[in-house]
């Protein structure tokens, strides 16, 4: 049965998201793809409402039947996990206010996996995604990474995230 998938590659200043639609067992088409980007010099609540607006407009766009979304993973380094996590806090909550889902949470490197490289940066990604959907040209952005969830969870790839 062909679906309507939404990938989500989360964060707070930039939020990849791309869309496809097609079967588990065939190659499936892609609709629709970008970035969300927030401006780093408004206030996090700011930030997290455009997160939210912007979210609500893709849902209700594309309508999607399933959605997967990248857990973000931090080492104690990162300074911007706080953010991020209030970014993935929205977007589920916009998610399940939208579609009544849960998301389906995917590892990076499972997705990254799915694609023959568990350990790739966004050039290879960039570089399999182009090539699986034969694209002519693909921004090396966020979106990618999205794509590519999307594609992952399409195809049936699931982590137990809870």
């Amino acid at each position: 049965m062909e679906q309507t998938w939404l990938g989500i590659d989360p964060g707070l200043a930039i939020i990849g998201w791309a869309v496809l639609q097609g079967k588990e067992t065939e190659i499936p088409q892609l609709i629709d793809y970008g970035i969300i980007e927030t401006n780093k010099s408004l206030p996090t609540a700011a930030r997290l409402l455009e997160i939210e607006g912007d979210m609500v407009e893709i849902i209700q766009e594309f309508q999607p039947a399933a959605i997967a979304m990248e857990m973000p993973f931090f080492n104690r380094q990162i300074k911007a996990a706080g953010g991020v996590i209030q970014a993935v806090g929205v977007i589920n909550l916009v998610i399940y206010r939208e579609t009544k889902q849960i998301p389906i949470l995917l590892h990076q490197a499972s997705w990254k996996c799915h694609l023959g490289d568990g350990k790739a940066d966004k050039k290879e990604v960039a570089a399999r995604v182009k090539c699986l959907f034969d694209l002519p040209s693909l921004p090396i952005d966020d979106s990618v990474d999205a794509i590519a969830i999307a594609y992952a969870a399409l195809c049936g790839l699931r982590n137990t995230i809870s």
